[in-house]
């Protein structure tokens, strides 16, 4: 029973990060296409710079409940995946520090320099989650002993690709309706209208992912033999029609919150469909690693438990602080701190 209620958690956490993190990496990868000038670019840059820092809590919490409650999984998972991992961590460190550089120069050579780091960081994040986490989806080739048995180019398979380009879509869609919500004026019209363009996308790329998954995964297994789970796939779509409706209204911040419930279900489509596996071996199934072979003590999850239990709320609620405090329009020079 802990160790279900771990995975739930872990499952959660990672959702969570998806859809707080989304927002900042879909701005960064717009940014090229929306900022017609430099004003442009300090407002998506303020649009995300508030947040971003507390967003990123949720990959490090996820991960650490991994090595916490999962040790077993956390060792196969970062051997396994030790370069895309790395490359992931290369990308928010340059995503991040761009933040903090840009604005130290004065020159327009200095400030592209950063705004394409700020890009590429942001895309490559994007991808390599996606990436990452359909290969999780569809099993790694790991053996008896845990260790993997592909490379790098092995994980850029057609199912992986799928979901790295579904990610960035999924991640821009959701960056456009944030961007509505706190920009103002021309930049709000040009963010709305990219959201509506996107959105056609996005459903397709949904779809595809859908169909696709019945090929290349398992996923369904557990919806077959468990259709109440159907549920989250329909709330999934739910989620993505409201968001239109919203976005249609001109309502941008419901439009956003029916994105995030999009990305929360699509996120435990997947997870729901692994379980109990945390890391399924695509070589055998018994070589998964699983909540019963990975988990920690009964007790290390009976203490952990409580902590969580204080914790997490704790974040939680000092996260909806910040964006209640932040949540005015950026429309005078005064608002742009970046």
């Amino acid at each position: 029973m802990l160790e279900t209620i771990w995975f739930i958690l872990w499952g959660v956490l990672w959702a969570l990060y998806f859809v707080l993190d989304g927002f900042d990496l879909g701005i960064g990868m717009l940014m090229p296409f929306l900022a017609k000038d430099e004003r442009d670019r300090r407002i998506m840059y303020n649009a995300q710079g508030p947040f971003w820092d507390g967003n990123e809590v949720w990959l490090i919490t996820a991960g650490g409940v991994t090595f916490a409650a999962f040790p077993g999984t956390y060792a196969v998972l970062f051997s396994s995946l030790y370069t895309p991992l790395l490359l992931l961590l290369f990308a928010l460190i340059i995503r991040g520090v761009t933040f903090e550089f840009r604005h130290l120069g004065e020159t327009a050579r200095w400030k592209r320099l950063w705004d394409i780091c700020h890009f590429l960081g942001s895309f490559l994040a994007a991808l390599l989650l996606g990436v990452a986490f359909a290969n999780i989806f569809m099993g790694i080739p790991i053996n008896a002993q845990g260790v993997n048995q592909g490379n790098l180019l092995s994980l850029l398979n057609s199912y992986g690709l799928i979901g790295g380009i579904v990610f960035v879509l999924v991640f821009c869609f959701h960056g456009s309706l944030w961007l509505s919500v706190k920009a103002s004026g021309e930049m709000e019209q040009r963010a709305r209208a990219t959201a509506r363009g996107l959105w056609f996308i996005v459903a397709i790329g949904a779809v595809a992912f859908l169909f696709f998954s019945a090929v290349f995964t398992k996923l369904y297994d557990n919806y077959l033999s468990s259709p109440v789970l159907f549920l989250i796939p329909i709330a999934a779509v739910v989620g993505l029609l409201l968001s239109r409706m919203a976005l249609g209204q001109n309502k941008p911040v419901q439009a956003f919150l029916w994105s995030g419930l999009f990305i929360l279900c699509v996120a435990f489509f997947g997870i729901a469909g692994i379980y109990p596996s945390l890391l399924p071996s695509s070589l055998n199934p018994a070589y998964s690693m699983t909540i019963t072979n990975s988990s920690s003590s009964t007790l290390t999850l009976q203490i952990m438990l409580g902590v969580a239990l204080v914790m997490v709320p704790i974040v939680l609620i000092y996260q909806l602080w910040v964006y209640k405090h932040f949540s005015y329009k950026l429309e005078t020079d005064e608002d742009l701190y970046y």
